[in-house]
């Protein structure tokens, strides 16, 4: 039973295709930079040697079109057409109230991925994207969709409740939702393994970091808060999204700038956050050159990133009345050893600290800390994938 995954981010689409019978992994790749210069996939098929493809990639729909001709590639591929291929899962980001579990892709579910449009520009329509090609290419193939927001579910009334009128809630359905749900969920259920316990014995901190960037809290397998809203907007300052400000800014800035509703939300999503304070770009590894040559702006926004992550973190220690590990994970929390220096400095009152050795590494699943830190520090490749995966297959048995 072979199970494509795919997994449309902001700026990156992420791909596996797997055989069920064992959970192996056929082929997987990563499209980065999508919509910026030197966009490229990089398609790594099983015991064989890694392809990469630069070319210009300017929408999530070329992207996927890309995958699929690599995956059937004559040279390269590991199917040979894409009948071999029983189901594909999806990623949603956002399902609103109308989901709390993965589900079988069908008309009247795309529509209701597309009314929470609004409340994830930048994923939501990816995904229904990466859904129609992959229904042009093969109409008779099934497909789920798995969503960020159902591990989320567990969140408490309290803390997801936000202070406005509450018909608000009632009529709009607005709260506190969370995101990157199958990410903190395969990450926290690792970290406790690791910690040689079962998931509800220990407490755990995830931090999901990339262009889109976002923290849980995990106490006995459960998501008690995270830090993404009613949108992916809020929470950490992220590629090119604002992050937690003050609300009336917005109004502020409409009346200054005369800017419309639309013009607002394309200032705080999409010119933003890393970007709109570094001037670089929206990805960290841009940035972290730029820093590197001097650049000021490009170091503010840095500074900015690694502050407001130890201060979720610091927060959710709180939340939850201690903790037992911290997890980075996501191509920045895997990859990059300054922000996970930067982050963890000053955390020694929890009792942790990073041993700088054992951080000297990209993606690999291993632990941070010093020898004997009471909180231990993590890096756990995610795997989202694999996840939905299963989750496809379970949905396409019954």
């Amino acid at each position: 039973m072979k199970i494509l995954v795919v997994n449309c981010g902001s700026s990156s689409l992420k791909y596996q295709l797997f055989d069920m019978t064992n959970e192996d992994v056929l082929a997987k790749g990563l499209v980065e930079r999508i919509g910026l210069n030197g966009a490229l996939l990089t398609h790594q098929p099983a015991e064989k040697e890694k392809h990469v493809i630069t070319t210009d990639i300017p929408n999530h729909s070329v992207a996927i079109r890309l995958v699929l001709e690599a995956l059937t590639n004559a040279s390269h591929g590991v199917i040979k057409s894409m009948d071999e291929i029983v189901a594909v899962g999806h990623r949603g980001v956002h399902g609103g109230e109308a989901f709390s579990d993965s589900v079988i892709i069908t008309p009247e579910v795309i529509k209701a991925i597309e009314a929470c449009s609004e409340m994830a520009p930048l994923h939501n329509p990816p995904n229904i994207l990466g859904i129609n090609a992959c229904a042009a290419i093969m109409p008779k193939t099934p497909q789920a969709v798995v969503f960020d927001t159902a591990f989320h579910q567990t969140v408490p009334k309290y803390a997801f409740m936000y202070g406005l009128p509450y018909e608000a809630y009632e009529k709009h359905g607005i709260r506190r939702y969370g995101f990157h749900g199958t990410s903190h969920k395969y990450v926290s259920q690792r970290a406790a393994a690791l910690l040689g316990k079962k998931p509800n014995e220990v407490k755990i901190i995830t931090c999901h970091l990339g262009n889109g960037s976002s923290i849980a809290a995990v106490q006995n397998g459960k998501c008690v808060d995270t830090s993404m809203g009613f949108t992916p907007l809020e929470g950490l300052m992220m590629g090119t999204r604002c992050g937690d400000i003050d609300p009336a800014i917005l109004p502020y800035l409409m009346k200054k700038e005369n800017m419309s509703p639309d013009d607002i939300d394309q200032y705080i999503n999409k010119k933003s956050g890393v970007l709109g304070i570094s001037g670089v770009s929206s990805d960290f590894r841009d940035i972290e050159k730029a820093a590197e040559a001097g650049n000021e702006r490009a170091q503010l926004a840095l500074d900015m990133f690694a502050y407001k992550v130890r201060k979720y973190v610091g927060s959710y220690a709180a939340a939850m009345n201690g903790v037992d590990a911290i997890v980075f994970t996501a191509g920045l929390g895997e990859n990059s050893t300054s922000m996970r220096a930067d982050i963890t400095a000053g955390l020694e009152y929890l009792g942790t600290k990073l041993d700088p050795e054992r951080n000297n590494v990209r993606g690999q699943e291993r632990e941070i800390s010093v020898p004997g830190s009471r909180v231990k520090l993590f890096i756990i490749p995610t795997n989202e994938e694999l996840v939905i995966a299963r989750d496809t297959k379970d949905l396409c048995n019954a």
